[in-house]
Order: structure tokens, then sequence, then C-alpha cells
């Protein structure tokens, strides 16, 4: 069972980043588009945790760590050009 429920965590998350990937696109403002790359950063993420649940491993989960601090800097770093024009002050 808990095989079937991988595979359709994995279908629904592709689908949310299919999703999010639309938002990106043709997203009006480009606040819109930072909050689908930031949900598309945590997509990821849950897409490798599933991923090392699936093959048993915890090395994915401190990939999948590394990828969040990434995110949420370049994140900071966006919006922070966004509101002031310039990231380094």
């Amino acid at each position: 069972m808990l095989n079937w429920i991988i595979t359709a965590a994995f279908a629904l998350l592709c689908l949310a980043l299919l999703l999010n990937l639309w938002r990106l696109i043709i997203g009006p403002d480009p606040s819109d588009r930072i909050l689908a790359l930031d949900t598309m950063y945590i997509n990821s993420i849950a897409l490798i945790l599933l991923y090392g649940i699936w093959q048993d491993t915890p090395l994915f989960f401190e990939a999948a760590l590394l990828i969040a601090m990434l995110g949420f800097v370049s994140t900071i770093a966006v919006c922070k050009y966004l509101l002031r024009g310039d990231i380094i002050e």
C-alpha cells in the first residue's frame, strides 16, 4: 500500500510543479512569479524527500535541506532586488 501512496504523491507533486510553472510563465506581476518560484522550491523539496523515503536512504534528506536553504536565500535576494533595485547595499 505504501508503494501506491508514494506513486500517487509523486504524481500529485508533479502536477503541482506543472501548475507552478504555468503561474511562473503567465504570472501578471513579478510578485506572483516570485511566489510561484518559491512554491516550486518547496515542491521540489517534497519530491526529493519522497524519493528518499522510496529509496530508504537518508542522503536525500540532507540534499533537501541544502535546497531549502538555497531557496530561502534566493527568494530573499529576489524580493530585495524588486523592492530596492539593488541586492547589496
